[in-house]
């Protein structure tokens, strides 16, 4: 490999240092809005969105997003290469710089759409699906997968998966270290009974160096971030991103050498109130449904229970979002000097 080609697989592989994982009813626009105001270079991910509601439904609804996203990647569900490759050049005329293949989610629901963790088990088609995406895109096709599926727990399995995919083009592989039960488990015990098994992860980036490896589950601390940084290329996190927001603030200056924004969470709060405001007047979308994804923001400072429940009240749905921050700031016993009308 030329110096070049070496330098242009180093740059290549920063896009995955760290990201977001795409979460079902959580990494919708707002969050991902959120999230970007806390970190300039995390890759940030789409729910994961069907071919079909592509293919057949409000293209817009599902794809809108807003150009401060990037780097953001569209994650697809399906399984029939013609309708990923639609979904997937659609997704690079909205401009997403990644289109990622679920072949992760363990759900009864995505596994009736013949897709998700169950198409492990069919690597050939997995193939001709990344394939027909690369033909007609630009930007990189990547796959999100498990170590295994039920009790298959040989290494040969994953490695075998992985090798037949890399062969039709895939370049990036995303990898929750865990097997995924098809049965007998809910998508929440799929991320908590089958046991983690980074050795599996490290140990596919031993056997495919050419490939960009990132790890996914589990993962809750700088410690254990910057260990499977030195087997892997990149991290993935999601629960304790989501639910620890404030954490991914530090991921600039950590992972990617960028100490050029200083930020507090009142900083974020108010950028927030602006974005609610300009969602309101463009879109009608009500605050609300917006501010549910910033909950954790203030996670571990005194006064946090009271912020977040000020912000999820549903009683103060009709004030506008700035009368809403101007109460959650507001410390208890001044609330009651407050006009009646603007008390809790």
């Amino acid at each position: 490999m030329s110096t070049e080609q070496t330098v242009k697989k180093q740059l290549d592989s920063s896009m995955w240092r760290m990201s977001v994982a795409p979460m079902m009813d959580w990494t919708d626009k707002h969050c991902r809005h959120f999230h970007r105001l806390l970190s300039q270079h995390t890759l940030l991910y789409t729910e994961m969105v069907t071919t079909g509601a592509l293919v057949h439904g409000d293209v817009a609804r599902h794809l809108r997003f807003e150009a401060e996203e990037h780097p953001v990647a569209l994650q697809l569900g399906g399984s029939e290469p013609a309708d990923l490759a639609h979904s997937a050049r659609l997704g690079e005329q909205w401009g997403y710089d990644e289109i990622n293949l679920n072949c992760g989610c363990p759900s009864e629901r995505v596994q009736r759409g013949a897709f998700g963790a169950c198409l492990m088990n069919e690597a050939a088609l997995v193939a001709d699906c990344v394939k027909a995406m690369a033909d007609v895109v630009s930007v990189p096709v990547t796959v999100k997968h498990r170590i295994g599926i039920d009790k298959i727990e040989s290494y040969d399995f994953v490695r075998d998966f992985v090798g037949t995919v890399a062969d039709a083009g895939c370049q990036v592989f995303v990898v929750h270290a865990r097997n995924a039960w098809l049965k007998g488990l809910s998508p929440k015990e799929n991320r908590e009974i089958p046991p983690l098994r980074y050795e599996v992860v490290a140990q596919l980036k031993r056997d495919f160096p050419g490939l960009t490896i990132a790890v996914n589950g589990g993962i809750k601390t700088d410690d254990e971030v910057q260990q499977q940084l030195k087997q892997v290329d990149g991290v993935m996190v999601g629960r304790e991103a989501y639910h620890n927001p404030w954490w991914i603030s530090s991921w600039d200056a950590l992972y990617y050498q960028d100490e050029s924004r200083e930020r507090t969470r009142e900083d974020i709060e108010e950028q927030m109130v602006l974005y609610m405001e300009r969602e309101a007047s463009e879109h009608g979308t009500h605050w609300y449904s917006i501010a549910r994804h910033m909950l954790g923001l203030r996670n571990g400072l005194a006064g946090a229970r009271r912020w977040r429940q000020v912000w999820s009240d549903h009683r103060l749905k009709t004030l506008p979002p700035h009368e809403v921050m101007k109460l959650a700031r507001t410390k208890p016993n001044e609330i009651q000097q407050e006009p009646a009308e603007q008390m809790l």
